[in-house]
């Protein structure tokens, strides 16, 4: 958590520090001692003596140069330490020169900085034409890699014959590496481990961990020699020990011969890699010390180790100026293209599962690392940042500070760099760290120091400007132990808490404030506050626009005390009228001008008072006044001139039986105008009865017709059933459907009853 807040405060001085090179002034935080005042940015010191007026503390003596030149500080007693200039130690011009190549300017500088005030420089870089090269190539030679073998066997001449396109001095290595030789990645069973071959058909040779088996050299023939010297070999697992031998192959520098040149290791596999952890397994719990470990005989065995992590691979490449050429086949490219990401000056090529392309894919993969430029600082304090602003092609410089400087698609064009440094905090002593760009060997060694003490020269002891009870140095009493003062002209008292007591307004009260010291009974104020107590704190005034007393008065004790005829709490208010007048003169004549803004009398709005809310309303008690004769009417028609108009007029406005109208003049004057309004009839009565006797009538109309309508229509029915009843005929005659019983049948059972 700690190291977090540290973290994001230093981040913060680096913000800070930005700023101030952006030409915004720092402000200056006032502190009691001259090393400490120019440890904070914006800040200086006055060394002239009897410069503090009295009761003033120390602190006064520091504040911005221009406050101290205003408050009558001399020049020369000011100490202000500006920017230093750059000290080359050594500054050699950029050369193509093979016995002095100079890829990187300046090499050695020192530098002074102040706290939080950032210093900027330039580094320039362009890489050499035909710079020598050294590569060695590590291959993977397990059993899968068998027909790789065969193509690399005759690949040294190619190889070299493609790298001299770029540069006349090349040299090229070959080491090789399968797994540790023991459980579970390589089998222990005798005839396994003398042919660890899948089949018995196949020769391999036995599973090593690394073989150096050719220091660099620039005879390409006997890179044949050697390489068609090597069998195949093989293991259980998948994953092979491919980061234990870049280690080894970046480490042994003195084994594998590396040159001051650069340096390009070339790893080539279709598999995956073992990983830091990995080796517990087999029984190797030490982690990886980033030592050379080769014996006699050129190999690493590899068995008290456990593999190298990412980054310690990363680091150790990093430091040894190797840059890393990843030739794997096209299954396992991602894998290797996440490795690559996290390991800088890297880059990954798919391989054909034959390696025929290796001598394309390592001259296109030289060149895309080649065309990418990353600037870094190593080994910077902790109380240093470090920021950097590339200017790549066509002089185009990036907007943003960044941590790193990169540019991309660089061939031979000379780059520059802006760098800057901003120290957080007064270093200790001068410390030393390094910019490089990543696969070069050059670099720029910077010293930097920081400027944390005041040059007084020697304090002046017993001085008679302190009244010999104490010594004088940059302006300053230091006072023997029972005096106090700034001339040291006061005995401390014996009895404390009574000269405390002195010192607040009451016993409930801090000291002073808790914003000053006690000095002999008396408040010394720290910073601005004043006060006999120190109870008048600066910044207790208004503010406007975010400017305390809105910059037109000064602050005393709370309260604004304006200056050029300013008022308002917080000198807000303008003495110029130019906002209230219009053609009708201040205000028209309906108001008063306060704080340039025109406040209008009741009733009356604008931003000139040139109109009236609602004259009607607002001047009809004047008009009933008038017309009542109740006596003077000055107040109620707020000094209005009234006057009656001859005959009948209808004006704006009503009241009772006359009209009226209110006009404003441009002298100010409110004209009030009334007269009778015309004699007319009572409309009211006349539309109100119009109407109730039309509803009436019309509605005794409709029920006559409706009435007359069923009359006619019931006399029309009865006609028309007398007409029928006379139509019909009644005639006495038999019905011709009716006929008598033809047949009679006898009940037997009735018969016997009658006899």
């Amino acid at each position: 958590m700690m190291k977090a807040v540290l973290i994001a405060l230093m981040v913060l001085l680096h913000c800070l520090g930005q700023k101030y090179t952006l030409g915004e002034e720092p402000v200056c935080q006032n502190q009691p001692s001259c090393s400490e005042c120019i440890r904070s940015p914006g800040c200086a010191w006055c060394t002239q003596m009897n410069f503090l007026k009295s009761g003033e503390s120390n602190e006064r003596r520091c504040d911005s140069p221009k406050s101290l030149k205003d408050r009558g500080c001399e020049d020369v007693r000011v100490i202000n330490p500006g920017k230093h200039p750059l000290d080359y130690v050594k500054n050699n011009d950029l050369s193509n020169d093979s016995y002095n190549v100079v890829q990187l300017k300046p090499q050695n500088v020192n530098i002074k900085l102040r706290v939080g005030v950032p210093y900027e420089f330039t580094v320039e870089f362009k890489r050499a034409q035909g710079y020598p090269i050294d590569l060695y190539y590590l291959m993977d030679l397990s059993y899968s890699m068998q027909d790789d073998l065969e193509q690399i066997k005759t690949l040294g001449q190619k190889i070299l014959k493609k790298l001299k396109d770029i540069t006349e001095t090349v040299r090229i290595g070959f080491g090789s590496f399968v797994d540790k030789e023991m459980l579970p990645y390589v089998s222990q069973l005798p005839p396994r481990r003398k042919n660890p071959c899948p089949n018995r058909i196949n020769t391999c040779q036995k599973a090593f961990m690394f073989q150096n088996v050719l220091p660099l050299t620039s005879d390409g023939r006997e890179f044949e020699r050697e390489v068609s010297k090597q069998n195949i070999s093989g293991n259980l697992d998948s994953p092979e020990a491919g980061l234990d031998a870049i280690m080894q192959a970046a480490v042994c520098k003195d084994k594998i011969k590396w040159g001051n040149v650069t340096r390009i290791l070339v790893y080539t596999s279709d598999d995956t890699f073992h990983m830091a952890g990995d080796g517990r397994l087999g029984g190797a719990f030490l982690p990886h010390n980033g030592q050379c470990h080769f014996n006699d005989m050129g190999s690493y065995i590899g068995k008290a180790y456990d593999y190298p992590s990412v980054g310690h691979v990363s680091r150790v490449l990093q430091d040894n100026n190797i840059q890393l050429i990843f030739a794997v086949t096209e299954e396992i490219y991602p894998a290797y293209k996440a490795l690559s990401a996290l390991i800088p000056q890297s880059v990954v090529g798919v391989l054909k599962k034959d390696s025929s392309n290796v001598v394309d894919l390592i001259s296109e993969a030289y060149g895309n690392l080649s065309s990418t430029l990353v600037l870094e600082q190593e080994g910077a304090p902790a109380e240093l940042m470090v920021s950097y602003r590339s200017k790549c092609k066509d002089n185009q410089a990036a907007n943003e500070w960044r941590e790193k400087g990169e540019c991309q698609g660089i061939k031979h064009e000379k780059i520059t760099f802006q760098v800057r440094l901003n120290a957080t905090a007064c270093l200790k002593e001068p410390q030393i760290f390094r910019i490089k760009m990543q696969g070069i060997s050059e670099e720029v060694k910077i010293t930097v120091d920081t400027e944390c003490q005041c040059d007084c020269g020697a304090a002046e002891k017993s001085s008679e400007h302190c009244n010999h009870k104490g010594d004088l140095s940059c302006g300053m009493c230091s006072c023997d132990e029972g005096y106090l003062g700034q001339n040291c002209s006061c005995v401390q008292q014996n009895d404390t808490i009574k000269m405390l007591d002195s010192c607040r307004p009451n016993n409930r009260s801090l000291v002073c404030s808790g914003q000053g010291s006690c000095e002999c009974g008396n408040c010394v104020c720290r910073n601005e506050y004043s006060g006999k107590y120190c109870e008048c704190d600066p910044d207790s005034c208004e503010k406007r626009n975010g400017v305390r007393c809105n910059g037109k008065g000064k602050c005393e004790c709370g309260k604004c005390e304006c200056r050029d005829r300013y008022t308002g709490s917080a000198c807000e208010c303008s003495p110029s009228q130019d906002k209230c007048k219009n053609d009708w003169g201040l205000c028209s004549g309906q108001g008063e001008c306060v704080c340039n803004r025109c406040h209008c009398k009741p009733g009356v709005i604008g931003d000139y008072c040139s109109a009236f809310m609602d004259a009607c309303e607002l001047f009809k008690d004047c008009l009933a006044c008038h017309l009542e004769g109740s006596g003077s009417c000055h107040e109620r028609c707020f000094n209005a001139t009234v006057k009656h108009l001859e005959g009948t007029h209808e004006l704006s406005c009503i009241y009772k039986h006359v009209s009226y109208s209110v006009e404003l003049k441009a002298s100010g004057e409110v004209n009030v105008k009334y007269a009778d309004l015309p004699h007319t009839v009572d409309k009211t009565a006349v539309i109100i009865g119009s109407s109730v006797s039309g509803i009436i009538i019309t509605g005794i109309i409709i029920i006559i017709i409706y009435r007359l309508l069923l009359e006619l229509y019931d006399y029309r029915e009865y006609q028309s059933f007398v007409k029928m009843q006379n139509q019909t005929q009644w005639k006495e005659a038999q019905n011709p459907l009716f006929k008598g019983a033809t047949t009679t049948v006898m009940n037997p059972l009735h018969m016997q009853n009658e006899a």
